[in-house]
C-alpha cells in the first residue's frame, strides 16, 4: 500500500491543485475538523457510494490514525483504484482544518 506522511500531504495540498482527499472517518469525527475540500465518505458507506469517485484520478485516503483509511485504501485499490493513505491519519494532521 503507498503511504504519504500528514505533512507531505499538507504541503501537496498547498503546492497543488486538484487534489483529491477522501476522509472515511464517521460523522461525529468529521464534525471536529475535515481537511479543506476533502469528500466525506464513512468508511462502511464505500462500496455504495464508489459512483463518486473518479478512477482516473489518484485519491489520499484519510481517517483518524491511519486504519481506517488503510483498509478503505485495499479496499478500492482492489477495485482498480490509485489510492495512497496518509499514514498516522488526522491526529498526525497539523495544517488548517474546516470545522
Amino acid at each position: 500500500m503507498k503511504e504519504i506522511t500528514a505533512k507531505e500531504l499538507a504541503l501537496k495540498l498547498k503546492n497543488e491543485t486538484n487534489i483529491s482527499v477522501i476522509d472515511v472517518r464517521e460523522d461525529e469525527e468529521v464534525a471536529q475538523g475535515i481537511i479543506p475540500n476533502a469528500k466525506h465518505i464513512p468508511l462502511g458507506q464505500l462500496p455504495d457510494r464508489l459512483d463518486e469517485i473518479d478512477k482516473h484520478q489518484a485519491h489520499y485516503m484519510v481517517c483518524r490514525s491511519g486504519g481506517r483509511s488503510g483498509k478503505a485504501c485495499s479496499f478500492l485499490s482492489g477495485k482498480g483504484y490509485d489510492v495512497t493513505n496518509m499514514a498516522g491519519g488526522m491526529l498526525a494532521f497539523e495544517d488548517d482544518v474546516q470545522k
